[in-house]
């Protein structure tokens, strides 16, 4: 019997540090397309993709999605800082599964893509502008980070609709019968 905690133990390390390595690769990427796009192109410039759908077009973002809340940007920042707290503490004490640790590494490294802008980058530490580039004719301007922040909600969304637990269980933890058993002494007669 001590060998399957042991086991256990060892997974969920295994599925933490899969987490982990997918944020930190995730991080890099983004923050490679950032400088790339910094270094090659001028504040406003576009460049063309594919004709009437999608361009290169680097702008600096001070607010959240679509440029929402630009006077908030610090806000901002310390709400990345407490998901990415949040994401970390969930990848290491609660993840039992490979498909959990995909996910939400791809999330943290989502928000820790962005969270490094608005840290490291002008006009000051914790009110940095975020670098967006790509944009999609008729919706928005995002960047890596964007990308991997909306796909890994929709994954976890579709996760959680099916019942797939953090733990690798499939839908609601089971009741405690006692509770139930003193729910049912308790019910008024008639």
């Amino acid at each position: 019997m001590s060998a399957s905690p042991s086991r256990n133990t060892a997974a969920a390390k295994r599925f933490a540090g899969l987490g982990l390595i997918i944020a930190l690769v995730a991080l890099l990427l983004d923050q490679a397309v950032k400088i790339l796009v910094e270094r090659t192109m001028k504040l406003g410039e576009s460049i063309q993709v594919i004709p009437n759908f999608l361009d290169i077009h680097y702008i600096l973002n001070p607010g959240a999605a679509f440029s929402i809340g630009e006077d908030f940007t610090i806000i901002f920042a310390i709400l990345q800082a407490a998901v990415a707290v949040y994401v970390i503490y969930l990848l290491i004490r609660k993840v039992g599964t490979r498909g959990w640790a995909i996910v939400l590494g791809s999330l943290l490294g989502g928000v820790l893509g962005n969270l490094t802008d608005r840290l490291f980058r002008e006009p000051a530490f914790g009110f940095g502008h975020v670098v967006d580039m790509f944009s999609v004719q008729h919706f928005a301007i995002f960047n890596v980070a964007d990308s991997f922040i909306v796909c890994s909600m929709i994954v976890v969304a579709l996760m959680l609709i099916r019942g797939r637990n953090l733990d690798g269980t499939i839908g609601d933890p089971p009741k405690n019968n006692k509770a139930d058993a003193d729910d049912e002494k308790t019910e008024p007669t008639a």
